[in-house]
């Protein structure tokens, strides 16, 4: 439909069955309001011709396994009530990215080799995209897109992951009947961020992404992970979940995060595996000596973390399904020290008086020490920290979090059933 048929219907209600069942009821009309925005700005860009589609992927909170992902270990994850929406057309040229207060982005899919300059950026994020999925013998073709995000960048939620999804749906959606699996969208994902991006990352930021809800991932065969939902309601428990957003620069930080499965596949190696998954806490501590020669402290540090991390999650799992929430958090709180003082991702090295998520995890430390739980969330190094608060200390928590770190750095969230969707097939 055009862009005025598309606008009258949100604005009518026509995708509120949709809307609440991405966001909830109460989000409804808010996302009415914004989906129409995002029409009018993909109007005032590409012109309001032609039958126009409608895209959603989420971020996602990393509850459990914290940088196990990439040594094919286990997480648990959710999708989450932030997401990246798209307004798009499907065209017979390139693919055309305007993402609001961003310079357009134009990208010539008929050229799908990496290119150097485009390195850390979006476009390489749409070239990949459209690369993998012709390597895999599935169809690509251009549109044009008119995208919008509340998916903080450098919050721990995975914008860049949502981005990536993203692309991958509108393709799968507008060229491929929707046959690709939101498993393999994920893997696609995966992939371009490590070849095109230049980033070393794990898998389950896009597997959160694309296939949403919670789920818990197991990866030791990563081309097959085995992925199961956990039934869960965390505000039956009595808890709201808080991300908060210390404001840490994550310039430059791509070092840090890559040292991280370097250092554990380094070790790895020395025990004669590729990844820590393949091996056990009794071979590392038997070499434990050799290592700290060949590869230093903290990459023995960080093992120890992985292996006792991917342990965790079996257990965070076993807590949920057996309703123990008091468990649950115990474990939460286990993850988060373990990666303060073992993996060792609050800071940067590099600038240590930078050290506001640690900052963060004191203060939820001191008011929700025996009520509620913290750890540090997703990458680390400055991005977020989260938080299981009982509802009756919710507002108290907030207001004492944003004195510190400001006016919305506290975002109470929720977690969203769906992955990367085609908004038009929920209605």
């Amino acid at each position: 439909m055009s862009a005025q048929t598309l606008l009258d219907k949100i604005r009518c209600g026509g995708y509120d069955t949709a809307f609440a069942a991405l966001y909830g009821e109460a989000q409804v009309l808010a996302q009415r309001d914004r989906y129409a925005a995002a029409v009018e700005g993909f109007a005032a860009t590409f012109g309001g011709e032609g039958d126009l589609y409608l895209f959603s992927a989420p971020g996602r909170t990393e509850i459990g396994g914290n940088h196990t992902d990439h040594n094919y270990g286990r997480v648990l994850a959710g999708s989450v009530n932030l997401d990246v929406i798209a307004v798009v057309r499907p065209t017979d040229g390139g693919i055309r990215m305007q993402s609001e207060g961003y310079p357009i982005i134009e990208v010539d899919i008929s050229e799908l080799l990496p290119v150097e300059e485009e390195k850390n950026g979006s476009a390489s994020l749409i070239r990949g995209t459209a690369a993998r999925f012709a390597d895999l013998d599935y169809a690509i073709g251009g549109f044009d897109a008119y995208a919008t995000s509340n998916v903080l960048k450098g919050s721990g939620l995975s914008s860049s992951a949502a981005f990536e999804v993203l692309i991958g749906v509108i393709l799968n959606h507008l060229y491929n009947e929707g046959k690709v699996s939101a498993v393999e969208i994920a893997q696609i994902a995966q992939y371009t961020e490590n070849v095109y991006f230049g980033k070393p990352c794990g898998l389950m930021d896009q597997m959160a992404s694309s296939v949403g809800n919670i789920i818990t991932i197991d990866f030791a065969d990563p081309a097959n992970p085995i992925i199961e939902k956990v039934d869960v309601d965390f505000a039956a428990t009595g808890h709201a979940l808080c991300i908060v957003d210390v404001g840490g620069d994550h310039a430059d930080l791509t070092h840090e995060y890559a040292a991280v499965p370097g250092e554990m596949k380094a070790v790895a190696a020395s025990l004669g595996v590729p990844v820590l998954r393949q091996t056990n806490m009794e071979t590392l501590l038997a070499n434990i000596a050799d290592l700290r020669k060949e590869h230093g402290d903290r990459a023995v540090l960080r093992a120890i973390h992985f292996l006792q991390e991917n342990d965790r999650v079996v257990e965070q799992v076993a807590a949920l399904k057996a309703g123990d929430f008091e468990s649950f958090k115990k474990l939460i709180i286990a993850s988060g020290n373990s990666s303060f003082q073992y993996l060792q991702n609050v800071y940067a090295v590099h600038d240590v008086k930078e050290q506001s998520m640690a900052l963060a995890l004191a203060l939820a430390h001191r008011l929700l020490e025996g009520k509620g739980a913290w750890r540090v969330h997703g990458g680390g190094f400055g991005g977020t920290t989260q938080n299981f608060v009982p509802l009756d200390m919710l507002d108290t928590f907030k207001s004492t979090i944003e004195q510190v770190f400001g006016e919305g750095s506290c975002h109470v969230l929720n977690i969203r059933p769906y992955g990367g969707v085609c908004v038009d097939k929920l209605n």
